[in-house]
């Protein structure tokens, strides 16, 4: 790759401002739109049941298809193209369904020989979230480096919202509110882990992470492949951040549950970190300090730690109260307040409580901060936080909508096959491998980038790659999936 052609790729990544909160709602809804479309499908008309060709080429363009045009040809117009996915949905709320999804809700009665309710049943809308948020991150990794994508939705470089930003939040949201399952099904077993193999198991899980990490900065700097130094350093990448977390996590899963709650730790070491960032010279130092050593070279992704923690404790929290069945004694809410209130409403309160706490942080009249990804600071936490909560809560409306006998039955055998027949393949497919699919989708970022002069492709060249890209990664996704293969990294 010649320097003057790294420098423009460098150049088109850097020094941007961002868009408007808003806008980014608009276009992330397209992915509950799209889902709600897909659900419409499938429980008025069981058009996904027998998985055929036109099954998958439907499902992906729906869940696939839609998101990579919202941010790509329809990123001036998301409006529109929610319409164009709502529309039909309410068009087929009108037509009378099929034979076959014609029917009543099933009550059973308890088992007669004792057996007891799945204590975390899965759950659809919870898979649909994490599938729409990891093609969201797939397709703008690549799709950043072409025209069609629109500036304002790349990576900002200190303060502002973009699209990107929230992505980078919301993989690590989403990882925390997976992590909540593991510690879940230790707790309904009464189980209690030693803090050092609590440690051991915590560090067995960063080394893959590490790993990743380090053969990423060997090819980024053996290829000598553009960089955007600021986002997170010299040598810093997203997998070292992620390879941090599970050992901190580890030590905070070790308190006893009565004595404090996640979400008020994430909360306490939001605020304590900012007040170092607005009281000391911290924010100086990551803003402008000299380059001169290996800690000031990573300094943005060494610092931001603090703020990914507390995104990946919020997420861990909203898992605590939302994957344990409704009225589980398992299930905990806000600041570990035990609500028995349906799902939908459980959700609707985190996400009007850190809407609210983000109005208070960033208003003129009150603390007047601005967001930051650079930084990871207070604002940029609540903001990531509101809106997660704010897609889970999309989500789950639409599989109460579509789905409302989901979590009746006792069987587990029956409720594995509603949740089946509730659940897009792509986008659980999506979830089964998420890590290893974004792997995937890094690696082949990077070989387009060294094939392909993306500064200067012509629009329906773009669209033509990133098509082809993402049909690559659903295709591989799906292969997985069919194969009933779980990647563990």
């Amino acid at each position: 790759m010649a320097k003057s052609y790294k420098s423009l790729k460098e150049d088109f990544v850097s020094n941007l401002s961002g868009g408007g909160i808003w806008e980014i709602n608009l276009v992330t809804a397209v992915a509950p739109a799209a889902v709600l479309l897909w659900s419409t499908l499938q429980s008025r008309q069981d058009f996904f049941s027998k998985y055929g060709p036109l099954a998958f080429l439907t499902d992906f363009l729906l869940n696939v298809g839609a998101i990579l045009t919202a941010s790509t040809i329809y990123s001036s117009s998301p409006t529109a193209l929610n319409l164009l996915l709502v529309l039909p949905a309410v068009g087929l709320y009108l037509v009378p369904p099929t034979s076959r999804t014609r029917q009543k809700r099933p009550v059973h009665p308890p088992p007669a020989d004792g057996r007891k309710e799945q204590e975390l049943p899965e759950r659809p809308f919870v898979t649909h979230y994490r599938g729409s948020m990891m093609v969201v991150t797939c397709v703008a990794i690549l799709a950043v480096d072409f025209k069609v994508f629109p500036r304002r939705f790349a990576k900002v470089e200190t303060w502002g919202t973009s699209l990107m930003d929230m992505g980078v939040g919301s993989f690590v949201f989403s990882a925390g509110l997976v992590s909540a399952r593991p510690v879940l099904k230790a707790r309904a077993a009464e189980a209690r882990s030693s803090v050092g193999a609590s440690m051991t198991a915590a560090v067995r899980h960063s080394l893959p992470l590490m790993t990743l990490g380090l053969l990423r900065l060997y090819s980024v700097k053996g290829l000598d492949y553009a960089e955007h130094v600021s986002e997170y350093g010299v040598h810093w990448n997203f997998f070292f951040t992620l390879a941090l977390l599970p050992p901190v996590v580890a030590f905070i899963q070790t308190l006893p549950t009565w004595l404090v709650s996640v979400d008020m730790i994430a909360l306490f070491v939001s605020c304590v970190f900012q007040a170092a960032l607005d009281s000391t010279s911290v924010t100086a130092y990551i803003l402008i300090a000299p380059r001169d050593n290996l800690f000031s070279q990573n300094r943005e992704g060494l610092v931001s730690v603090w703020g990914y923690l507390s995104i990946f404790l919020v997420g861990q929290a909203v898992g605590f109260d939302i994957l344990p069945r409704t009225g589980s004694k398992l299930s905990r809410s806000i600041f570990g307040v035990h609500l028995d209130r349906p799902l939908l409403t459980r959700l609707l309160i985190w996400s009007l409580w850190y809407s609210l706490l983000l109005f208070l942080a960033t208003s003129y009249q009150t603390l007047g901060l601005q967001v930051s990804r650079r930084l990871a600071n207070l604002p940029y936490v609540l903001w990531v936080a509101a809106f997660n909560c704010a897609q889970l809560a999309l989500f789950c409306a639409v599989e109460t909508l579509a789905f409302p006998g989901l979590y009746t039955t006792t069987d587990q055998k029956s409720e594995r096959q509603r949740y089946t027949h509730a659940t897009s393949y792509i986008l659980g497919a999506f979830n089964r491998n998420g890590l290893a699919i974004f792997l995937l989708a890094n690696l082949l970022t990077g070989l387009v980038n060294l094939s392909t002069d993306t500064l200067h492709a012509s629009r329906e060249r773009a669209m033509a790659t990133l098509f082809a890209y993402a049909t690559i990664l659903s295709i591989v996704a799906a292969s997985l999936h069919w194969k009933n293969i779980s990647i563990k990294l």
